[in-house]
């Protein structure tokens, strides 16, 4: 290796941040499952959700797009069936949060900044 090859990296540290994310999600709470109106779902802490759900659904304060991506089709479809309404999804999201370990207020974009 000549003298130049070490020079250009004399000095370059990398640091691995594996432990300290395993670490961090080891500590997260588990899914929580809940029932409304006879429909059973679960749902993950919010900072276990995938990074790619952000560009899925465009913004990750969308509540409804997010339950959407979580939940899938067919359950969101049984919950129309048992007739949720737009406030029924505040009710879940503030709890959502809660059980997440999040601030009141706080939203999942923001939680990582």
């Amino acid at each position: 290796m000549s003298s130049n090859s070490k020079a250009k990296n004399a000095g370059r540290e990398v640091i691995s941040l594996d432990a300290q994310v395993k670490q961090k999600r080891d500590a997260l709470p588990e899914p929580t499952t809940y029932e409304l109106f006879g429909v059973e779902f679960t749902l993950p802490p919010m900072k276990a959700l995938p990074w790619e759900l952000q560009e899925q659904v465009g913004d990750l304060n969308d509540t409804i797009g997010v339950l959407q991506e979580i939940l899938g089709k067919d359950k969101v479809r049984e919950l129309y069936g048992v007739g949720i309404q737009l406030g029924d999804l505040e009710v879940i999201a503030l709890d959502w949060q809660k059980r997440s370990g999040l601030d009141a207020g706080e939203s999942q974009a923001s939680a990582g900044s």
